[in-house]
């Protein structure tokens, strides 16, 4: 369950998402990322590397751990119901 309370928080799976092929800097994350403050992004990021999903690379940018890419095969079908949900949505309006 703590992965759940983990993954459950606001932005935790948006952040996975952005990180998901690249090492990410913060300004940019926050600019993909739309509306999350920079204290917010921080504390997430901070729970992040502490569950050791996230690390920093030798640039400082923001990237997956091995542990964090094993997310992958586990959120691709969310991922891929997310695209056919934002789609269907779009010709809706």
């Amino acid at each position: 369950m703590a992965a759940l309370d983990l993954l459950g928080q606001r932005w935790m799976l948006r952040i996975i998402w952005e990180l998901r092929d690249e090492a990410v800097g913060f300004r940019e994350l926050k600019r993909r990322t739309d509306d999350i403050s920079s204290s917010v992004l921080a504390r997430r990021l901070s729970g992040l590397r502490e569950s050791g999903i996230v690390e920093t690379n030798d640039d400082g940018a923001y990237e997956l751990t091995t542990l964090g890419l094993g997310l992958g095969p586990a959120l691709g079908p969310l991922w891929f119901w997310a695209d056919e949900w934002s789609a269907a949505m779009s010709r809706r309006v």
